[in-house]
């Protein structure tokens, strides 16, 4: 009898540990309440940003495609996105949907259905005529271990894998260009521990020659990632999702900066 509870007991927190990491990977429950953090503390609200009315941006239409991190899930819904909105007068359109992944596999929990980067892009309005499609280089991706794929030589939506990641970028950056004819600029998270993650990072770089994207990186800048351990924990909830001071201070002069120079040409 005792050696059946000690069996049920280890049984149980093994699942809640299993449930506890799946959370803090991509934190997909969006309604949650609070983040009881100091970087999340009301002073970072978004009541409190003011408004650049000379911003390079303002005015602009982008679209942002991603997962938990473009949603800003340990920000209580607060990323980036919300402040080029409120810093830059930017027209934004956030769709963002946490736990979803670029590749379009069926089989794999939270990439079905509607769910899919690919899918919910499609059902975008097609007359919407943005000025710059943003999307996130997703983590779920790396930490789903969603094959990596290989780079077409063809330029047709019909020609990718999109179960693969490399597909599904390829095939975004394709309907984007077909579609609306705008910039399509890829971001990544900042640094964290993932070989899965820095191979899809690589990869980036080199769909980046064959298609003419633009790329904020914030995960090989050494100069961007060089702030003390005691910084980065008020800056991060844990090492993928930002808090909102993680965004206002450290993710989003990175992202304004290399996205304006972007769009005017500067940089890609």
């Amino acid at each position: 009898m005792k050696k059946r509870v000690i069996i049920i007991f280890l049984s149980v927190t093994a699942i809640l540990a299993v449930l506890f990491l799946t959370i803090k990977a991509d934190i997909p429950v969006e309604d949650k309440k609070s983040f009881d953090v100091p970087g999340n503390a009301s002073e970072y609200d978004i009541e409190n940003i003011s408004m650049n009315e000379r911003s390079p941006l303002r005015g602009k239409k982008i679209v942002f495609l991603g997962s938990s991190v473009t949603f800003g899930a340990a920000a209580e819904g607060q990323s980036f996105v919300d402040l080029f909105e409120k810093a830059d007068g930017v027209n934004v359109i956030k769709e963002a949907r946490s736990g979803t992944t670029l590749a379009d596999m069926d089989s794999v929990p939270g990439t079905g259905g509607e769910d899919s980067y690919i899918r919910r892009l499609k059902m975008l309005d097609t007359g919407l005529d943005p000025d710059c499609v943003v999307c996130q280089l997703s983590t779920n991706d790396a930490m789903m271990k969603i094959p990596l794929g290989e780079i077409s030589d063809e330029f047709e939506l019909a020609s990718f894998d999109t179960r693969t990641v490399t597909g599904a970028m390829e095939y975004i950056i394709a309907y984007c260009q077909k579609q609306w004819n705008c910039p399509v600029v890829f971001y990544t998270g900042s640094y964290f521990e993932s070989e899965a993650y820095s191979a899809m990072v690589d990869r980036l770089y080199e769909l980046k020659e064959k298609w003419n994207i633009g790329v904020i990186d914030l995960y090989k800048d050494e100069a961007f990632n060089a702030i003390d351990e005691e910084t980065y924990a008020f800056y991060m909830y844990d090492t993928i999702h930002p808090t909102k001071a993680g965004y206002i201070k450290w993710w989003m002069p990175k992202m304004e900066a290399d996205l304006i120079r972007i769009l005017e040409g500067k940089a890609r």
